[in-house]
């Protein structure tokens, strides 16, 4: 992929241009849509879902390459190890990932990316996308963005519509209106003429029974200077306190943490509304790419490949005369006859039967969930952390059974507790443990015991994981009983 030099866009004296295109990733949202797979604690953009690769590697990936600065994540605090990891395992170490303190919609996540983009360079072209996108034909990107990079060097914001290939009511739409070029040239880009929320089915069909209507991507380009002239113009409050949280920020390892108080005073909207339902400079260029946005187990029934009955299936499933289902499982065994148009999804501690025709209304069912306080709503059994992840294997009166996995040369933080004992058994790897003043080094089928109140600590100096079975005995069990003295990673 080539990229003309971004010549047209003014730079101030002095000021180096650095790369022509800067990825800007927006690695949010909170895991509603595809439960119980996705969850707040995880969610869909760290699982393979329509791929062999996880959603935001796929994301990586299409954002590699020579044309391309080092990428910009903006995420949640509490998801910066699951991204870190993401980068490094898709050869992308040198990105630089973005902390909100908490969720403030994108327009705050853009203009904080832009920020950090316009200190190296102002008329670097941002690339802005969601981290759990899809797409069939990644092949036709290039000759997409080429088109999308040249109107946005005239000082332009492109969005790209995906052209429409049924009455979908979980996207937006876009209106594309007059050529940006009457006269000839890049006819295929067009003013915006307006925007529509996600309608209705009967208001779907005439769209695209009227034609000119284009799905919102929520992909966009344009130099990170407009972006910002365009965001004090039209939403100067966004950026007054993402400003500020930026002129506050803190490193922290290799992250990029916001200044809580600042940017939490930013109004909570959408780059559509605070931008680009306002402003002169929108341009639209069609686009077909097999676009979709995963949003809920249906669209991945469309994406699946499917066996002579129309079934997708993922995992250890067996069907006997269904049609056109979707059935995953991330572990035992499913089993399903006689079914049509089913979605059935099992996961370690919990199952989602949904006929296909109401996949919208899983966020109803978590929403539910959540009234109760059932912590299946947003926490996963399997529990990923900066130095591997647990799991929850029993859980009984005053004591509970976990499987801990450590990375190789990782190590747990030294800590103690205060409500409860634990024993620690070696099933593979080597374990380096310290226990108060004492030194252990623990092979397989080896264990250690760790009374309440000790200084411990778990390390991996191996070179394969290690994995050990955790039992743990007391009156109160819950994760928030640790006080670390010490922390590779930073954490209190």
């Amino acid at each position: 992929m080539t990229f003309m030099t971004a010549t047209d866009v003014p730079i101030p004296p002095g000021q180096a241009r650095s790369h022509t295109i800067t990825p800007v990733i927006l690695s949010g949202g909170t895991g509603t849509r595809l439960w119980p797979v996705s969850r707040a604690s995880h969610p869909k953009q760290f699982w393979a879902l329509a791929s062999r690769r996880t959603m935001i590697g796929e994301t990586l990936q299409r954002a590699a390459g020579e044309a391309f600065a080092p990428p910009i994540v903006v995420c949640n605090q509490d998801h910066r190890f699951l991204v870190a990891e993401q980068l490094r395992e898709n050869g992308c170490e040198d990105g630089r990932i973005v902390l909100e303190p908490a969720g403030r919609n994108t327009a705050a996540a853009i203009a904080a990316a832009a920020l950090l983009a316009a200190q190296d360079d102002p008329g670097t072209l941002l690339w802005i996308m969601a981290a759990d996108a899809s797409f069939q034909h990644p092949e036709r990107l290039a000759e997409v963005l080429e088109k999308g990079a040249q109107v946005a060097r005239e000082g332009y914001i492109v969005t790209f519509g995906m052209k429409p290939t049924a009455p979908e009511t979980g996207y937006g739409y876009i209106r594309a209106g007059a050529p940006l070029h009457p006269d000839g040239g890049r006819d295929d880009a067009h003013r915006v003429a307006r925007f529509v929320e996600k309608p209705d089915r009967l208001r779907a069909t005439e769209m695209l029974n009227e034609g000119g209507y284009l799905w919102n991507s929520g992909m966009f380009m344009a130099p990170a200077s407009v972006m910002l002239e365009e965001l004090e113009r039209h939403e100067p409050a966004v950026l007054d306190a993402v400003r500020t949280a930026m002129a506050h920020s803190q490193s922290d390892l290799t992250f990029l943490r916001l200044e809580r108080d600042s940017f939490m005073r930013s109004p909570s909207v959408s780059i559509d509304y605070a931008v680009m339902e306002r402003t002169e400079r929108a341009v639209v260029i069609p686009a077909d790419l097999g676009w979709a946005d995963v949003g809920n187990w249906n669209s991945l029934w469309e994406l699946g490949d499917k066996d002579a009955c129309g079934n997708v299936v993922t995992g250890d499933v067996v069907l006997e005369q269904s049609h056109n289902c979707y059935v995953r499982s991330e572990g035992m065994l499913a089993a399903v006859a006689g079914l049509t148009d089913v979605v059935l999804v099992v996961t370690s501690d919990a199952v989602l039967a949904i006929h296909r025709d109401y996949a919208q209304d899983v966020s109803a069912l978590v929403a539910q969930l959540k009234a109760t306080s059932r912590p299946e709503a947003e926490i996963h059994n399997r529990c990923y952390r900066p130095w591997g992840f647990y799991e929850g294997l029993i859980q009984g009166e005053r004591f509970q059974v976990k499987r801990i996995v450590v990375y190789p040369g990782q190590k747990l933080s030294l800590q103690k507790h205060f409500h409860r004992a634990e024993h620690w058994v070696v099933v593979s790897g080597t374990a380096s443990v310290t226990r108060d003043d004492e030194n252990l080094l623990l092979q397989e089928n080896e264990s250690v015991y760790l009374p309440l109140g000790c200084m411990h600590r778990l390390e991996n100096p191996g070179r394969i994981p290690l994995t050990l079975i955790e039992v743990q005995s007391g009156p109160y069990l819950g994760e928030d009983d640790i006080v670390r003295f010490e922390d590779t990673y930073g954490r209190q």
